[in-house]
C-alpha cells in the first residue's frame, strides 16, 4: 500500500497539481495587492473617495456608532460587511480573467505545437519498401 502511494504521488499529474496550488497561493497575494493598492484607489475616484472594503451595516443597531468594521465587531456586534464581499467578487472576476488568459496562451501554444507535429507527420519520409522493391525489380529486367 505505501508503494501504491509513493506511486500515486510521484505521477505527474500530482506533481503539477500541487506547483499549481503553491502558485495560485502565491498567485493570490498578488491579485489582493491588485485590487487593494491599484483598483480600490481607482474605483475611489469615480464614486467620490468611498473605500468599498469598509462599507458595512450593523444588524440591529447604528452603524454611525462605530468608526470601522473592526470596531464594531471588537464590540460584539453583528456586521453585514458588505464591502469585503465585493473585494472578493473583485478579486474572483480578476483571477478567473487571468486564469482564462493563461489556459488560453496555454492552448495556443499546444496547437500550435501540434499543427507542427501535423507538419512534420505529413512529411514524406523516403520511399517505402514496396517501392524500392518495385524499382530493383525494374532495374534488373532492364540488366
Amino acid at each position: 500500500m505505501i508503494q501504491e502511494f509513493k506511486d500515486f504521488i510521484a505521477k505527474g499529474n500530482v506533481m503539477d497539481m500541487a506547483v499549481g496550488i503553491i502558485i495560485g497561493a502565491a498567485f493570490t497575494a498578488i491579485v489582493t495587492s491588485l485590487v487593494g493598492d491599484l483598483i480600490n484607489p481607482i474605483i475611489a475616484l469615480f464614486t467620490g473617495g468611498m473605500d468599498f472594503s469598509g462599507w458595512f451595516y450593523v444588524i440591529g443597531g447604528d452603524a454611525s456608532e462605530y468608526a470601522s468594521i473592526e470596531a464594531a465587531t471588537e464590540a460584539g456586534v453583528a456586521v453585514f460587511a458588505i464591502g469585503r464581499f465585493v473585494m472578493a467578487v473583485i478579486n474572483f472576476l480578476i483571477i478567473a480573467f487571468v486564469v482564462f488568459l493563461l489556459v488560453k496562451m496555454v492552448n495556443r501554444v499546444k496547437e500550435a505545437s501540434e499543427k507542427k507535429e501535423e507538419e512534420k507527420a505529413e512529411e514524406p519520409s523516403g520511399p517505402t519498401q514496396e517501392e524500392l522493391l518495385q524499382q530493383i525489380l525494374v532495374e534488373l529486367k532492364k540488366a
